[in-house]
């Protein structure tokens, strides 16, 4: 980058301009417009173009992100401190699915190689996954997991891997309350995610709360093959395979064991005579997701991420955008590129159950940003909100998912989720997802064992630094070295060869896997 003075200002209208030199600019630097820097300006931190008021808003994106305390000169370092957060958007009388515009224009040709599922799904990868019904059989499962690595593994080569879903939920909990519905389908959802091959198996204790039949009731398992048929005719189902360790036959921790590897192999086995085939673009399902914000999320990495959006609803693929609480202030946009008045509704209608989550909670969108998002030049969730909502790029929302349920259409939706990383990660698993798309500016390695997860750094900084951490540098973009355009066709590409198991994340080389979070807003007893 060179070593002028650079500031990007997302909007003509805008008062602020974030500075894009690396290690700032010190006082006194003189920008292109000829204003000269009051203070010293951190990278990605914003600077006053012009004087603002005392109780006037400063604008970016050109939104008011937020109130001026005091009057700023031009040429101040503009920080959290010295604003005012607006008022959250009402739920009231918002634009519903009032921005028409033409159909996107079909990407045709486009194509990688997936497993076909019994269900008509489609995965990336080909791994065995055991369900656990309670967080008391994760470190038997955990020992059998590791023998299954070490033993099995090398016998069943066309099988990616294996994982146990474990979990913090299952038992102590009020299981009844309407509530832990969530938690509940999202395990169940997440046992059926397109790349463990409708291959299910689950380890229970015995006395737990969440039983196996209670997770996985009759006909939630499609049929594999005829040796998993209970019944025949009209009740024909697929038999639950549980491993339950409070069994009397179990004699001691190794029979736990052999028993969880045994069952083990017979559905290996199956996975095993499986094949890519080539399967259109419009198979892939991507959740996109942020993490470590920082002011260069909105300028870089999450308009790429936006464009290649477009991109793969063109090509008939499913696109989640999700993180209530960093769209919750973008709403109105939301509801005005809904495709009918009721994707619009279904919208408002998580966003007010996430805002009264929030007050039981006695806390309110604001509790969002982190340290790590106002270093990085984040003021507050309004300006956070701005620079995340571009990840859904331009595309009409064509649906609405409420936390833990399992998609059932195309195009873009809006999957309401909380913005912690794992918990948003693990819902995205639940509705479906069978590649992942995480941007970071401040760096996280944040990694699934479920789907791959490619990683997007919003500055070259942070690329070069990480450079076996982060997958894409949409930093070049800032750097005036690529357009978004060319980093969004990039990163489509990418996931078309990380798809088809031709290339492997640098998550999946270094193995780095973050833990299932299930999203339980019932009580615990």
């Amino acid at each position: 980058m060179s070593d002028k003075p650079l500031t990007i200002r997302m909007h003509e209208a805008d008062n602020v301009a974030i500075v894009a030199n690396t290690g700032g600019l010190p006082a006194g630097a003189v920008l292109a417009g000829g204003v000269s820097l009051r203070d010293h300006v951190p990278q990605g931190h914003k600077v006053a173009l012009v004087d603002i008021a005392e109780g006037s808003a400063v604008r970016r994106y050109d939104v008011a992100i937020g109130y001026a305390q005091r009057d700023i000169p031009a040429g101040s370092w503009v920080h959290e401190r010295l604003l005012r957060m607006p008022e959250a958007r009402s739920l009231e009388d918002l634009p519903m699915a009032t921005r028409g515009r033409a159909p996107f224009e079909a990407l045709e040709g486009y194509t990688f190689e997936g497993y076909r599922n019994p269900d008509g799904s489609v995965g990336t990868r080909n791994i065995l996954a055991i369900t656990q019904t309670v967080q008391c059989v994760a470190g038997v499962t955990r020992f059998a997991v590791e023998r299954i690595r070490q033993q099995l593994l090398p016998k069943y080569p066309n099988v990616d891997g294996v994982v146990a879903l474990e979990h913090s939920y299952g038992c102590g909990v009020a299981i009844d309350a309407p509530d832990a519905v969530i938690p509940i389908r999202t395990l169940r959802n997440i046992s059926l995610n397109p790349n463990f091959g409708g291959e299910v198996m689950v380890v229970s204790l015995g006395c737990e709360k969440l039983q196996p039949e209670r997770l996985l009731p009759p006909g939630t398992i499609p049929l594999v093959d005829e040796r998993n048929v209970a019944d025949v005719g009209e009740n024909a189902d697929t038999a639950l395979d549980v491993v339950c360790l409070q069994d009397e036959d179990h004699v001691g921790f190794m029979s736990m064991v052999d028993s969880i590897v045994r069952q083990a192999e017979e559905h290996l086995e199956r996975l095993n005579a499986r094949r890519r085939e080539t399967v259109p673009a419009s198979e892939l399902v991507v959740g996109v997701q942020c993490g470590g914000s920082d002011a260069f999320s909105g300028v870089t990495a999450n308009p790429a991420v936006g464009f290649c959006t477009d991109l793969l609803v063109r090509a008939g693929a499913t696109v989640m955008f999700s993180e209530t609480t960093e769209v919750r202030d973008g709403v109105a946009q939301l509801t005005a590129r809904a495709t009918t008045p009721e994707v619009a509704q279904a919208i408002v209608r998580e966003m007010a159950w996430y805002d009264a989550y929030l007050q039981r909670g006695s806390v309110d969108r604001s509790a969002n940003t982190t340290p790590g998002n106002k270093k990085g030049g984040l003021a507050n969730i309004v300006e956070k909100a701005m620079g995340s909502i571009v990840k859904s790029g331009s595309a009409p929302i064509a649906g609405v998912l409420a936390p833990g349920d399992k998609l059932r259409q195309k195009g873009l939706v809006y999957a309401a989720t909380p913005a912690s990383d794992f918990i948003c990660g693990t819902l995205q698993l639940a509705a479906g997802m069978n590649l992942h798309v995480f941007t970071t500016g401040r760096g996280t390695p944040y990694g699934l064992a479920e789907a791959p997860v490619i990683k997007v750094a919003t500055r070259s900084d942070l690329a070069r630094r990480w450079h076996d951490l982060m997958d894409v540098n949409a930093g070049r973009i800032a750097d005036g070295d690529a357009t978004i355009e060319e980093v969004g066709w990039e990163l489509f590409r990418l996931m078309l060869d990380v798809a088809s198991g031709r290339k492997k994340t640098w998550a999946e080389q270094w193995k780095l896997h973050n833990a299932l979070v299930l999203f339980n807003p019932a009580p615990v007893t």
